[in-house]
């Protein structure tokens, strides 16, 4: 090995554990997050819908020109239970709660985001027509 290759090397190193200790760092602000937590849901890239994420069980119909959907509130968390999308791959993603999280339906172009109190912006059931 030359000179230039340990160089090299050590870059990658010090690159891999930079991504690798901010991605921990991100995955654990998440898991102490202890303020209220909104699924923002757009429809093609619009504002469709903000919804509180409570313990109590609530649905969501998403009717919209690109198909339906139908969103679980229950427990803090938020899951798509029904799609007629052909793939139902939002639907196998499952259950939501973490900041940053989501779940996205691309045949319908839906996707619902996980933000907490401060990435909300205080708007609440901002609906698109």
């Amino acid at each position: 090995m030359k000179r230039g290759d340990f160089w090299l090397i050590g870059i990658i190193v010090l690159a891999a554990a930079y991504f690798m200790v901010a991605y921990i760092r991100q995955d654990h602000a998440a898991d102490r997050y202890d303020g209220k937590a909104y699924a923002v849901v757009t429809v093609d890239g619009k504002p469709f819908r903000t919804i509180e994420l409570t313990e109590s069980a609530e649905r969501y119909e998403i009717q919209t020109e690109f198909g339906y959907n139908l969103l679980e509130v229950k427990d803090g968390g938020i899951r798509m239970l029904e799609a007629d999308c052909p793939d139902d791959i939002c639907i196998e993603i499952g259950e939501v709660r973490k900041l940053g999280e989501t779940i996205v339906c691309l045949p319908n172009r839906v996707m619902v985001e996980i933000v907490g109190d401060a990435e909300e912006g205080g708007e609440t059931d901002a609906v698109a027509t």
